[in-house]
């Protein structure tokens, strides 16, 4: 356990970070690699097919993951409180709440798939590959919100070191589970996603006995189910439905310009797959000190020390800068060699518009260090509104982006909706937390 409410805020931050960085880093990696092996085992149609059908996935596991994060920060106010008794209920909490919601979400998404893939405008010849992939990973939602569940938990006391460890066996088993299925059985993208599914499966089961073994604290019994205070409760769902749904808007977003995009042809649909497999590789900083804030500002709130809250927040905001400049060199300079590498292909047009889409969007990360640090602070402090809203406008600009934009300029419009959205959605985020004492203000 780690208690971010004593010592210096920057140290404590980037140490507790640093863990979080890696583990993205590994969830990252095996992204790619599973994108590899299918473009270089199964061909281009076999990548189109599953990454036609990556914004529904990640929309539904967006959700499950804010959730689980959300939970976690009234886990982490109350452990930076000393109040044990609600810590440990709150836990609970979650794990009944989440269990409910994966489950719905399970039954929901392989009832309507059928309608759902012909709305995202997955071109025909590949539904039957996209169908059978995206319903075991719908299958395997539980397992997923489980795990991330427990990872949140042991970060809100103060311990990222050992989800990385769990993380690092996981992402192991992923890619040795991908190569099997898909090289030796033959199972095709099928195989694919039930390795992703197993290993979550696996994590799950490794961080349930470590933390019951490794803390007392987490031990539930049957009474930390029973009568939990109306409050926590509210302050529960308010947090988790918050992160959850700002997670959504967001994904719900992608997901309406990926029908566009899907309409664009096949090798703009594999170009934009590798592009924001990149890219998620270069924003891998800016989410883990969003997640890092969360859990920082979530201690000290609970603990009523909004002067370290300040020097943190002030801290992390200008190392994020530092790595925004990192990320506008590297993307001006490699992207052609990396989607190359990442697509499996030499396609000139791949290469051409995933590389368009990386020097246009990484030019404008200074932007999303603002909003992704911000928002989670905020949500760390207890305002689920802003964040929220700035997601909305997030969505509402793909809306419309999608609607009227890409269908008169093409890809061209794709390219430009992030930067011309980041700018909007983070002036409500700059406002509120300007006018917020706890982030910015004097202490009364």
């Amino acid at each position: 356990m780690k208690d971010l409410t004593k010592g210096k805020p920057s140290a404590l931050i980037l140490s507790f970070a640093l863990p979080i960085f890696l583990g993205n880093l590994l969830q990252l990696t095996y992204s790619l690699v599973d994108t590899r092996i299918v473009g270089s085992f199964l061909g281009e149609d076999a990548l189109a097919a599953v990454g036609a059908t990556s914004t529904l996935s990640g929309l539904i596991i967006g959700f499950l993951l804010g959730l689980s994060n959300g939970f976690a920060i009234i886990t982490a106010q109350k452990f930076g409180a000393k109040n044990i008794a609600d810590m440990k209920k709150s836990f609970a909490m979650s794990l009944v709440i989440g269990t409910g919601i994966s489950i719905l979400f399970t039954i929901a998404g392989l009832l309507f798939l059928k309608p759902i893939l012909h709305f995202l405008n997955v071109p025909k010849h590949l539904v039957p590959v996209a169908k059978g992939y995206i319903a075991i990973i719908i299958a395997g939602l539980l397992a997923t919100f489980l795990y991330d569940a427990c990872a949140a938990t042991l970060r809100a006391i103060g311990d990222a070191v050992t989800p990385l460890i769990i993380l690092a066996i996981s992402v192991a088993l992923n890619i040795v589970g991908d190569l099997f299925f898909v090289v030796v059985l033959k199972t095709g993208v099928k195989g694919a996603a039930i390795a992703t599914v197993l290993a979550q499966i696996i994590a799950f089961v490794i961080c349930w006995i470590y933390m019951i073994r490794k803390y007392e604290i987490l031990r539930l019994q049957k009474e930390d189910f029973k009568d939990p205070s109306p409050i926590m409760v509210k302050e529960m769902i308010s947090a988790g439905m918050s992160m959850g749904f700002m997670s959504s808007l967001v994904n719900i977003g992608t997901l309406t310009l990926q029908t566009a995009i899907n309409k664009l042809g096949k090798d703009i649909i594999i170009a934009h797959t590798a592009a924001r497999k990149i890219s998620e590789i270069f924003m891998i900083m800016f989410s883990v000190f969003g997640q890092t804030m969360a859990t920082y500002c979530g201690q000290n709130y609970g603990a009523g020390k909004y002067d370290r809250i300040r020097q943190g927040l002030k801290a992390v905001l200008g190392i994020g800068c530092v790595f925004s400049v990192i990320i506008f060199i590297l993307s001006h300079t490699i992207s052609p060699y990396l989607i190359s590498f990442i697509a499996s292909s030499k396609n000139k047009e791949v290469i051409y518009w995933g590389t368009q889409y990386l020097v246009y969007d990484m030019s404008f990360q200074v932007v999303c260090v603002f909003i992704v640090i911000l928002r989670n602070s905020l949500q760390g402090i207890g305002d689920q509104r802003t964040p929220v809203f700035s997601s909305f406008i997030e969505l509402a600009g793909k809306v419309v982006f999608t609607l009227v934009f890409v269908r008169r300029f093409g890809y061209w419009a794709v390219i430009w909706t992030e930067p011309v959205i980041w700018i909007c959605m983070v002036i409500p985020l700059i406002v509120t937390a300007a006018g917020n004492p706890v982030l910015f203000g004097k202490q009364k």
